[in-house]
């Protein structure tokens, strides 16, 4: 019995140590990701609304990383809001060259989304 207990402080010290460099890992390549995008930006004249969209994922990314690395616990919600964000940013960048059937299918996925972020925040309460 002792050695089982042994065994499984050992086994969750490493998992704690698998999250953290994990963790780490996701950050760092995230802020990487996001500086990079951020040095191709500044090189334009002006920043587009895609741009700026982008940049909001990037933090979205940043912050449910940040949430998980405190509590443990991943912060569904903030998947949620990338999604919509990504759908945003692509009627945003093609709105153009997309047919009505497809703007409305986005349309209605990022209503369908919104209505799962509420059904989420008020489980919560």
């Amino acid at each position: 019995m002792k050695l089982f207990k042994k065994s499984e402080n050992v086994g969750n010290l490493l998992l704690d140590f698998f999250h953290l460099i994990g963790l780490f890992i996701i950050g760092a390549t995230i802020v990487w990701s996001a500086a990079f995008e951020y040095l191709i930006i500044m090189q334009k004249p002006h920043a587009s609304l895609s741009d700026i969209l982008l940049l909001f994922i990037y933090l979205e990314l940043g912050a449910m990383t940040g949430i998980f690395f405190k509590t443990h616990k991943l912060p569904v919600v903030f998947l949620l809001f990338i999604a919509i964000t990504a759908i945003t940013r692509y009627l945003a960048i093609d709105i153009k060259s997309i047919d009505k059937f497809t703007i409305m299918t986005l349309v209605g996925s990022i209503l369908v989304l919104t209505i799962a972020v509420w059904v989420f925040k008020k489980a919560e309460e």
